[in-house]
């Protein structure tokens, strides 16, 4: 149960980022899921995937992944039950995470996870006035990359998903006041502004 003193550091989250074949709807290409356990990020298992349609290029100038890398992948059906596992009955994180959330509640049929929450609108709320809130942007303003292998780049499943699971521990735990707890994000995601709204209307997953 969660209650309002409730750290957030005492439930566990799945930080989750797709990469889609840019058809509409997309397909999933490739997924990384990095679990945060007692407020520590752990490893992030990443699975590339094999779409029933082909990867558009518009998808492909984006995130670089091809047809021929896919070729030999497993399809979603394959990984289902490892997808499923890994996510487990964790809180489900993502930037922007409506978008995130319908490619995996599509993909693994029946799919719901009890609790969302969405960087995005937690970094809108807890961080207001910034040029921008995109994923790419917090990353650079609060040095979320560092360290990191330089094999991995933005725009795939990866380190996207690490960097996310950064930005949710910077702003649960900010240095300069007590962490937050999980109520207390949960409700700051709920809120709805315009800018959420526009965010969701517009989104395209590549």
């Amino acid at each position: 149960m969660i209650e309002p003193t409730n750290s957030w550091t005492a439930f566990d989250y799945a930080v989750v980022d797709v990469e889609g074949n840019g058809q509409q709807p997309p397909n999933l290409v490739e997924i990384s899921i990095v679990a945060i356990r007692q407020g520590t990020i752990g490893p992030a298992n990443t699975w590339l995937v094999r779409p029933p349609r082909p990867i558009t290029p518009m998808a492909r100038r984006f995130h670089r992944i091809t047809d021929e890398q896919v070729a030999g992948a497993p399809t979603v059906a394959d990984v289902d039950a490892d997808l499923r596992t890994a996510l487990g009955d964790m809180v489900f994180v993502a930037h922007n995470a409506g978008v995130d959330l319908g490619v995996v509640g599509r993909e693994l049929q029946g799919y719901q996870p009890t609790q969302v929450l969405d960087t995005l609108k937690l970094a809108r709320r807890l961080l207001p006035g910034r040029d921008s809130y995109k994923l790419g942007a917090l990353v650079d303003a609060f040095d979320l990359a560092k360290g990191l292998s330089t094999d991995l780049a933005p725009h795939r499943a990866t380190y996207d998903a690490i960097v996310c699971a950064r930005l949710l521990v910077h702003l649960a735990a900010p240095s300069d006041r007590e962490p937050l707890t999980l109520a207390e994000l949960l409700n700051i995601t709920s809120g709805k502004t315009t800018a959420d709204v526009a965010d969701e209307s517009a989104a395209t997953l590549f």
